[in-house]
């Protein structure tokens, strides 16, 4: 990094809390200047040397918690996290597991500082939602953030730890408006940057999508690749359900990097390249570490005319499941330390990427892909493609989408058409809970408490759009 702007991230470091509110917004400018600058240099010191090795696996790490309304009547309950109510009710249903997802939200940090004092090369990568991050911070885990600042800041930690960006509520990109969706990544990488700091979001170059949800309508997901363009990211990870050849025929080749290219109805074309996770949503895949297996058995391929190491690359919700926190740790150890050095190590997928960069393979030589297209109603364009196939983000769910879409309405008229400053208190408070408002776990487990939570906060937003 240059000088410039080595002494600009020195002198406009922003602060994790504004007003009693995460700080989510007020720094676009620097932020976009800085992240922009910061895609001339690469992010990792030491990357694979890909002629070397027959194959490489990579594995990420989901973190996510909602907020929700504390106990009290609906209305005048205050907002925490909802690790914060599991441990205040760990007798109801499965709740006694909250200290062990503490604990899950903090442990890849012991695990990275035994493997580096070892003398091994691990590597993780990192997807957590703003909301949980808040509600660490709400319930006083400082030691758990301690620990994840290591994990950002560490001159040897970050070599071996990848932390990819989010959408701030964890929100799918199909079913929430675009303006909003954009709202999300902005800021998730403002309150990222509050945390760690502005050089360690510098080098988050790629995408986590909630719910791994990729948006096929053609005006929707054409805003998508764009917005992560603008905001400085190079790849995005994709389910590999989700995504098909330019021909309609199904995903050839999972296992290289893709051009994702998303063509609007104006016949506007946006490209980002596109990391593969393969099969669906099972936990387990992650916590047995099944990417390493799977690679061990696959040939090198053929890419961009060269021959390249294939990438095995799976994410999975690091905390849900017996088998994700009671047998990961010693998986984990186990494989990094059997594949460090070896001819299938573990990667991060930037290190990948900027291998290949180092044999002239890029985003314009790769080859192309686009969402998966489908005959579909204005429903299920509004559902996109997920790891959850079978659950869908707006069937049935009018009661929370009708009072989500009217608090982002009014948002727009009162704070983005009226050109309020993102520094003032009222656009902090109104975009905290029109965030908040959009989380996809108020529309994943049927009608019920969760689907009040989500209308209840549409409402609390539509409220603070409104104030004076």
């Amino acid at each position: 990094m240059n000088e410039i702007a080595e002494n600009e991230i020195a002198e406009n470091e922003i602060p994790e809390y504004v007003d009693g509110l995460p700080n989510l917004s007020g720094s676009e400018d620097l932020i976009r200047r800085i992240r922009a600058e910061a895609r001339s240099r690469p992010v990792f010191a030491d990357p694979p040397d890909l002629e070397r090795i027959d194959a490489a696996f990579a594995v990420a790490l989901h973190m996510h918690q909602p907020l929700r309304p504390a106990d009290g009547p609906l209305t005048e309950a205050p907002l925490i996290g909802n690790l914060a109510w599991m441990t205040e009710h760990q007798s109801i249903g499965d709740n006694h597991n909250a200290p062990v997802f503490a604990w899950c939200y903090r442990r890849t940090a012991d695990f990275v500082r035994q493997l580096l004092d070892e003398g091994r090369r691990p590597r993780v990568m990192l997807d957590y939602s703003g909301t949980l991050l808040h509600g660490l911070r709400q319930m006083h885990l400082d030691g758990v953030l301690d620990d994840l600042r290591y994990l950002a800041t560490d001159p040897r930690a970050r070599e071996a730890v990848e932390w990819l960006g989010s959408t701030w509520g964890h929100a799918v990109a199909p079913s929430t408006p675009v303006q909003d969706f954009r709202l999300h990544v902005q800021a998730w990488q403002h309150h990222f940057a509050g945390l760690f700091g502005l050089e360690a979001l510098t080098r988050v170059r790629g995408f986590s999508p909630a719910e791994m949800a990729l948006p096929n309508h053609p005006d929707v997901a054409y805003e998508f690749v764009r917005t992560l363009l603008d905001c400085g990211y190079e790849w995005v990870l994709v389910q590999e359900h989700t995504v098909e050849e330019l021909d309609g025929s199904t995903l050839a080749d999972p296992y290289v990097p893709r051009r994702l290219v998303c063509t609007n109805s104006r016949g506007q074309s946006a490209s980002i390249t596109a990391i593969v996770k393969t099969q669906g949503s099972d936990t387990k895949l992650v916590a047995q570490m099944q990417p390493y297996y799977e690679a061990k058995s696959l040939p090198r391929r053929d890419l961009a005319g060269q021959s390249v190491p294939p990438l095995v690359t799976q994410i999975a919700d690091g905390e849900n499941g017996g088998v994700m926190m009671n047998e990961f740790p010693d998986k984990f150890l186990e494989v990094m330390r059997e594949s460090s050095g070896s001819a299938v190590p573990a990667v991060t997928a930037s290190e990948y990427l900027q291998a290949l960069r180092g044999l002239g393979i890029d985003l314009d030589t790769l080859p192309p892909i686009r969402p998966l297209r489908r005959e579909q109603d204005d429903e299920a364009g509004r559902d996109g493609g997920s790891w959850t196939a079978d659950v869908s983000w707006v069937r049935g769910y009018d009661n929370v989408l009708i009072p989500m879409e009217r608090a982002s309405a009014e948002f727009n008229t009162r704070m983005l058409a009226e050109h309020v400053p993102t520094d003032d208190l009222r656009y902090r408070r109104a975009l905290f809970h029109l965030l908040a408002s959009e989380t996809s776990c108020y529309r994943y487990w049927g009608q019920g408490e969760w689907t009040d939570f989500g209308a209840e906060l549409a409402r609390r937003a539509f409220e603070a759009a409104n104030a004076g």
